[in-house]
């Protein structure tokens, strides 16, 4: 199928963006890489009256360390990401999860800002910025805001993003349980997209786990934080036994998805297996 007809306003700085969804509202959709809702509007499940593209705004591209945090431009692609050795020594998690996505192409092309106002339950940032704490940074005719990532995803591909925003920066937090984070993932072959992947960022210090957060994405219709795997291992010896008793409640009292290629029960096993394993890695 093709799209529906559409108004295409390409823009190139962050105050004219909020402007033309000021002026158009719920009729427009912002486009940045476009690999999420090119695909959902030739299915014709979003038909955008107006698109305004946002790609070549140069003041959503950036990585910067701010001391405190590591601040992310939404324009910053999968493979920027991928490839920074800020984000690679502070938030590793974030940059295993970006070499992981798509292929080539989707990497040089997608973004972060893009993939998160999107809240597709099955991309591979969700959960990972879940785990890292991250602060989602917003702009609108009101002026900016800030968003704690755990009231930033509401439902299925919905988000506490307003109608008049724009998603402009994602803020990690450089403390030592980021520092010491990774991302596992069991993808589907074809598209890449993980019917489970699980984001760890773990502070331990003389073999025992004094913080942890656990970000799982794929697995319910939202992303989440686990914390039955939280509060099972924290403040306990890492030892083979512990990781096992924490990583056995994974999605325990969750709504777990199941679909054509992997079944609910499945799906919950490997959410246990990939939690062992991502604890396991960190420990």
């Amino acid at each position: 199928m093709i799209p529906e007809s559409f108004d295409y306003q390409r823009t190139s700085t962050v105050s004219e963006a909020i402007s033309l969804l000021q002026k158009h509202g719920e009729d427009a959709k912002i486009l940045a890489g476009g690999h999420s809702l090119v695909p959902t509007m030739k299915l014709r499940l979003a038909t955008p009256a107006t698109l305004i593209d946002i790609g070549g705004i140069s003041e959503l591209k950036y990585i910067n360390d701010k001391g405190d945090y590591l601040a992310i431009g939404a324009g910053t692609t999968h493979w920027e990401i991928e490839s920074s050795d800020l984000i690679a020594k502070k938030a590793p998690a974030l940059s295993q999860a970006a070499a992981q996505i798509g292929d080539v192409q989707v990497r040089n092309r997608g973004t972060i800002g893009g993939v998160l106002a999107h809240s597709d339950p099955q991309a591979d940032y969700p959960g990972v910025v879940l785990a890292l704490d991250a602060t989602i940074v917003v702009q609108g005719s009101r002026g900016e805001r800030t968003i704690a990532v755990s009231d930033y995803f509401t439902g299925l591909w919905e988000t506490a993003l307003g109608e008049d925003e724009l998603l402009t920066e994602v803020r990690i937090p450089t403390d030592s349980a980021n520092a010491n984070s990774c991302y596992l993932k069991f993808p589907q072959p074809a598209s890449r997209y993980p019917f489970v992947g699980c984001a760890v960022a773990m502070d331990s210090s003389a073999g025992s786990c004094s913080d942890l957060r656990v970000g799982f994405s794929g697995v319910g219709e939202t992303a989440f934080r686990d914390s039955g795997v939280e509060e099972a291992l924290r403040g306990n010896t890492l030892n083979e036994s512990a990781i096992a008793s924490a990583s056995a409640k994974a999605a325990e009292g969750r709504n777990v998805l199941s679909d054509v290629f992997v079944s609910e029960e499945y799906r919950r096993a490997m959410a246990q297996v990939y939690a062992k394993r991502a604890l396991t890695k960190l420990s």
